[in-house]
């Protein structure tokens, strides 16, 4: 049964009269008359019993009344649905993040979301290094990626949402750990614990940078998946890390020290990144929210 047949058949069912049913639905009464005939030739069936005093459903019309109700109703649901979609009221955002770090960032973006829109579903990805994420991001397996990056490409579009200060995280019993702040050389001998780099990659940028200004190469002995593995490793003994003062907040560091350096390489700027190009207006949604509730970031 198409819509306007639908509606047709409801508003004379209704009214059982033809003239005023046609005017209810702002058409001529031989429009409506058409619509009931063509309607009733689909079905082949008389939904209407007339004489020239009355109209009143037949039991085939009875029967069909509230299947059209349905029908009608469902029609008006559908057409409410893509205009929520089209506004970014409702829809589905893939948002992926590295890991504890950026913990509280995430939760305030996806607290932000709820309250403004409510009929959007934020889909969270975590473990999404910087260099990884960003592959995901450019392929569109991800919408939205929380990251740090000193370089991005052209396709990505990216604001900052907060900033971070670097630290070098010590195991407790280190010699180094007696000190209030570090100076480049001070590191030149020793072993360093990575995470894993890649174009753009905040950390490998910044210790390559150190080891210019401490004139040495680092000497790294293990790449960590993670942030928290890595810190278990400088706990261990394994050798020291170049970090955030992010991983320091939010993660427990049990057995870890953080010094901070002299050397100046810059603040960190965490930022929220997605593909320039995206028109998805559930994407354009949970930007527009990034905006307001880290309106201090940059």
């Amino acid at each position: 049964m198409e819509i306007r047949k639908a509606r047709a058949f409801l508003a004379l069912a209704e009214d059982l009269h033809f003239g005023r049913a046609a005017a209810r639905l702002h058409i001529a009464q031989s429009a409506l008359s058409r619509l009931i005939r063509q309607l009733e030739q689909d079905f082949g069936a008389a939904l209407f019993a007339r004489t020239t005093r009355d109209v009143t459903l037949t039991v085939q019309g009875e029967a069909l009344v509230g299947p059209a109700r349905e029908l009608v109703t469902l029609s008006e649901r559908m057409h409410e649905i893509v205009r929520r979609a089209a506004t970014g009221e409702t829809g589905r955002v893939r948002l992926g993040f590295a890991g504890a770090s950026v913990n509280h960032l995430v939760a305030d973006l996806i607290k932000g979301v709820r309250r403004a829109h409510p009929g959007l579903t934020v889909e969270l990805e975590s473990a999404q290094l910087s260099h990884p994420g960003l592959e995901r991001l450019r392929d569109g397996s991800l919408d939205v990626l929380l990251g740090r990056w000193d370089f991005l490409p052209r396709e990505v579009g990216s604001r900052v949402i907060a900033r971070e200060s670097l630290l070098v995280a010590l195991p407790s019993h280190h010699r180094l750990a007696r000190r209030s702040e570090l100076r480049p050389d001070d590191l030149a001998a020793e072993p360093w614990v990575v995470l894993p780099g890649g174009s753009g990659a905040t950390l490998s940028n910044r210790l390559h940078m150190l080891g210019l200004q401490g004139r040495f190469v680092p000497r790294i002995v293990q790449t960590a998946p993670d942030s928290a593995t890595e810190l278990l490793l400088v706990n261990a003994g394994e050798g020291i890390a170049l970090t955030l003062s992010g991983v320091r907040d939010n993660l427990p560091a049990r057995g870890v020290e953080f010094r901070p350096l002299t050397a100046d390489l810059g603040a960190v700027a965490v930022r929220l990144a997605w593909r320039s190009g995206s028109v998805d207006p559930a994407v354009q949604a949970v930007l527009d929210v990034s905006r307001r509730v880290f309106s201090d970031g940059a």
